[in-house]
């Protein structure tokens, strides 16, 4: 299983910084940045994070932009490059937003990306939660939170993630500033977005006594994260488990601890489902599925799950799939895959990659799912 990796690389950001233009935003910036003597950096930064990477690029497909955005560098270091969008010779912030669409489209695990805050704010305008993204700094202004601290420390991330080590998702700001009344001596920084970044793992605690308790309080933190984001015009397919029990205990509902269950606006609509009834509600509604992995195993789909059948995965779309599970039970996996094990080669082919696991409130990590071969 290759981890996708999206790659754009912005090739003028940063030049404006060495011949004190302090920046490199507009349309005239940047060329007139390389008349006075500027060097571009970018895919020398980039380098510095896709090296970290080398000794994985067997498990490596690079999702990238023609020549000087990534296809160039990512070639050069020996990486499978599949080019999604072609560009001109001179490139521009319209590129960035294009570039970033055809990744979604790719379903890429992570779009990485070399600029500054300018960079930044082209990606959020496409990209927003639709996938996890890591800036690799590059740019003169770096005041956004999605960028890692050093290139190499962007690498670092991305290896985490290829390894199988948890990794937390973050909401981060996406910021920037007037370079126009910042050369003229006034900061006025503002907020674009937020997207979503992965970063070192937080384990909630360490579990040598009270275990039991702890576990209870994060399931309620799971649970209550769960029903906030819940929709009350979306059905919810409710699989078994007791990760998902938490779910229903909180929302006040009878649940089948070895069933499936569908909801909406907080109500049951039905219970212990089979795989026809399952596909005749859900039918014309919009619906999501909360489901958990059985522990020490891995499973999200084909054990004590079968009411899922393929025809219902794909109705609802891996996007509105959400997985919920405590980092204790993800941890004891020891980077084993969760596994898709549907009935359907080509459904568990689509349904490999990484995919985000609730595991607290407003707490997420990344974590991969494969198939049995």
């Amino acid at each position: 299983m290759s981890f996708k990796l999206g790659l754009i690389v912005n090739p003028v950001a940063g030049l404006g910084g060495s011949v004190a233009l302090k920046g490199s935003d507009g349309a005239d910036t940047a060329q007139k940045a390389l008349a006075l003597g500027a060097e571009p950096k970018s895919n020398n930064r980039t380098k510095l994070a896709l090296e970290q990477l080398i000794p994985f690029k067997d498990s490596i497909a690079i999702f990238t932009v023609s020549g000087e955005m990534g296809e160039r560098i990512a070639g050069e270091l020996g990486f499978e490059t599949h080019v999604v969008y072609h560009v001109a010779d001179e490139t521009t912030p319209q590129d960035t937003e294009v570039a970033a669409q055809k990744l979604i489209e790719q379903g890429v695990d992570l779009i990485l990306f070399a600029g500054g805050d300018g960079t930044a704010r082209n990606i959020c305008a496409v990209v927003e939660d639709k996938a996890p993204v890591l800036g690799v700094p590059a740019g003169c202004k770096i005041h956004s939170g999605v960028y890692a601290i050093t290139p190499k420390a962007a690498g670092r991330v991305v290896e985490m993630l290829i390894k199988g080590e948890l990794v937390t998702l973050a909401e981060a700001d996406v910021m920037d500033i007037d370079e126009t009344a910042f050369r003229q001596g006034t900061v006025k920084a503002k907020r674009y977005g937020e997207m979503q970044v992965p970063s070192e793992v937080r384990f909630i605690q360490s579990v040598k006594n009270g275990g039991k308790e702890s576990d209870e309080l994060v399931l309620a933190d799971i649970a209550a994260y769960v029903i906030s984001e819940m929709d009350e015009d979306q059905r919810y397919i409710m699989g078994s488990g007791s990760t998902v029990e938490a779910v229903m205990e909180e929302l006040g509902l009878e649940n089948t601890l070895l069933g499936v269950d569908l909801v909406q606006d907080h109500e049951l609509l039905g219970q212990d489902l089979t795989a026809a009834q399952l596909l005749e509600l859900t039918q014309g509604h919009q619906t999501k599925l909360v489901i958990t992995l059985i522990g020490g195993q891995g499973h999200i789909f084909g054990r004590g799950n079968q009411q899922l059948s393929p025809e219902l995965i794909r109705q609802i779309g891996k996007e509105n799939i959400i997985v919920v599970a405590t980092k204790r039970k993800l941890q004891a996996l020891n980077g084993r895959p969760l596994i898709a094990d549907t009935g359907d080669q080509a459904l568990d082919d689509e349904l490999s990659g990484y995919i985000k696991v609730v595991t607290g409130y407003n707490d997420h990590v990344m974590y991969a799912v494969g198939h049995q071969e």
